[in-house]
């Protein structure tokens, strides 16, 4: 113990519980609760990250852990994807299209210099020598590459890349390196081996290539190393494998994935040799990857039972991530759709109110949260389904909806007073499925359908009278949701009556409305919470799934994946902001409840082994 101080600075301590707190580094405690030593050290861990919008395999990737491009890829059996989606550290939002769809593709860059080539394309699967060029908005078309190939690895960035090895015609590979200068491709020193599906990591002219088919079918663990006109032998990796994602340099690189039949194995470079860490959460291949060594991103793939859309980080810290995510929080009094288009309170102090449990009833059910259990408390004075409500757990509103006598929507307003439900002034408009927001004394309702037509209008609430802006939307709708206050709203996604679902989005400034960003997917009868520029739309149904689990994050300009919740939901009422979010009613007997991501530091249990 002397010796430890002498050389570390720090005595060893005694102590009922762990530290949570970066000073504990290099620290050494006995914990006298779990009778152990501890300490705290660093190391290389996966974590979840926000999920792709569409599962794909075969997919190319560029940029950084908080700033990654993915492009390309297969969808299904014969559908291929020019999609591109762009990382924000936390989720995907969509970018602009490849001008050709195309799976097995080379790609290399950044997010807003990004660079694909070659791969697969209609009709027919032939091999392409195309290249395209993103520049961070759009793709325009580059030189093209000197031999049509797929399952090349790409290197570097826009202006000075590398394209090495690939198929066919051999179905060993190729000896090929191809070097970008920005506008031409034109040949570079030749591979030792012929490869195809190997992978990549590095610059044009300090490049490391690893792992990859040959002869013609052997899965190798070789690495090679360039220096800008010859390839040299590096250290082998720990384990033959193809088809798998990589990042970082030549010094420093990071593997990870791959097919065998399906691998979730990670390995680090160091520039000589390959040692193994942790693994993928989920197994895969024909993922894509970007990012350093100690800020990896691993997206996309075809893992069992098919392609995923399933995003992994990793990092290298003496601190973990712990990723956003939805739980089941307490099991609702009674279950019942078209509740309210809104929600009023926060996670630990929610009011839920309304809604229709079978075609010919409408509730006045309301139930008040507490973070734990869900109590019934005075009903509404008329039963609604699809009332448009906001405020607080004390101090609400229950706007209009459909009802027994006026199913397509009335103008009745309520107020509730932490106790009890009174009648007040009615709105201007009948309409149910529109979606309120904003407080008690200032609040507004948008939307929402008084018969077959969708509104485009927006009333506010000073607290005891209703007024309708002049102001519109450019789509009227009914079954969107909303998000803000007053003066800085949002409405988003619905059904417009003749079209269809809608992904379209408008801001709202108090004076006038705008466009926003499109959601990622057209939805109706979702939830919506939080504020303008820090909006979540949960649940709800699009055109492929009548429940749905996906969640989306706005951040006042754009739209990205986020967290998906633990059990698909349709008409579901949200409260709450993006890092404390709750989900209620609609079609699953519990709430779901967001708890936001944190850090915590990487304890380890000392052994004498």
């Amino acid at each position: 113990m002397t010796d430890y101080k002498n050389i570390f600075g720090k005595p060893v301590k005694f102590l009922a519980t762990d530290p949570d707190n970066a000073e504990a580094e290099g620290q050494i405690w006995y914990n006298s609760t779990s009778d152990t030593f501890k300490s705290v050290l660093g190391g290389g861990a996966w974590s979840s990250g926000g999920n792709l919008t569409n599962a794909r395999s075969g997919l190319a990737g560029a940029g950084t852990q908080t700033a990654g491009l993915a492009f390309g890829g297969q969808l299904i059996p014969g559908a291929l994807s020019s999609d591109t989606e762009e990382y924000n550290g936390s989720g995907w939002s969509l970018g602009g299209s490849l001008s050709t769809a195309r799976t097995t593709l080379g790609g290399t860059g950044t997010q807003t210099a990004g660079l694909a080539f070659g791969g697969y394309v209609p009709p027919g699967a032939t091999a392409s020598n195309a290249t395209e060029e993103y520049g961070g908005t759009s793709w325009t078309a580059g030189g093209n590459l000197g031999t049509a190939k797929y399952s090349a690895v790409g290197i570097g960035i826009q202006t000075a890349a590398l394209s090495v090895g690939g198929r066919p015609p051999s179905p060993a590979g190729l000896v090929d390196t191809e070097e970008y200068n920005g506008s031409a491709w034109t040949a570079g020193g030749n591979l030792p081996v012929a490869k195809r599906d190997a992978e990549g990591a590095g610059t044009q002219t300090a490049g490391l290539n690893f792992g990859g088919i040959i002869n013609p079918n052997a899965r190798t663990n070789t690495t090679e190393e360039y220096n800008g006109s010859t390839w040299t032998s590096g250290g082998n990796m720990n384990t033959p494998v193809n088809s798998f994602a990589g990042s970082g340099t030549q010094t420093a690189a990071l593997a990870f994935g791959g097919l065998d039949p399906f691998k979730n194995q990670t390995e680090l470079y160091d520039g000589s040799t390959w040692s193994i860490s942790a693994n993928l959460a989920t197994a895969r291949y024909y993922l894509a990857g970007c990012g350093t060594q100690t800020a990896g991103l691993g997206f996309g793939g075809y893992a069992s039972p098919g392609r995923t859309t399933a995003t992994e980080e990793f990092n290298v810290s003496t601190s973990v991530n712990i990723p956003a995510v939805w739980s089941l929080g307490g099991a609702l009094v009674s279950l019942r759709g078209g509740t309210n288009r809104g929600g009023a309170g926060t996670k630990n102090a929610a009011l839920l109110f309304g809604g229709r449990p079978n075609p010919s009833t409408y509730s006045g059910a309301t139930e008040s949260y507490d973070g734990t259990t869900w109590t019934e408390v005075n009903d509404l004075n008329t039963g609604r389904s699809g009332a448009n409500g906001f405020g607080t757990q004390t101090s609400a509103i229950a706007a209009s909806g459909g009802t027994a006598t006026a199913a397509a929507g009335d103008t009745d307003v309520e107020e509730w007073n932490g106790s009890s439900w009174t009648t007040l002034g009615d709105m201007n408009v009948n309409r149910a499925s529109g979606h309120g927001g904003g407080i008690e004394t200032a609040g507004f309702v948008i939307g929402g359908s008084n018969g077959p037509p969708g509104q485009n209008t927006i009333e506010e609430y000073n607290g005891s009278t209703w007024s309708t802006s002049p102001a519109t939307m450019s789509t009227g709708r009914k079954q969107l949701a909303a998000a803000g206050t007053l003066t800085a709203a949002v409405g988003f996604a619905g059904y417009v009556p003749g079209s269809g679902f809608t992904n379209a989005t408008e801001e709202y400034n108090g004076t006038s409305f705008s466009t926003g960003g499109n959601l990622l997917i057209a939805k109706r009868n979702l939830g919506g919470c939080g504020v303008l520029t820090a909006a979540l739309a949960l649940g709800g149904q699009d055109p492929g799934s009548p429940n749905s689990v996906t969640v989306e994050q706005y951040n006042g300009t754009n739209w990205a994946t986020a967290p998906t919740l633990v059990t698909a939901n349709n008409q579901v009422s949200a409260t709450g902001t993006t890092s404390d979010a709750i989900g209620s009613a609609g079609y699953v007997p519990q709430s779901q409840e967001l708890t936001p991501e944190t850090t915590a530091l990487n304890l380890k249990t000392l052994t004498t082994s």
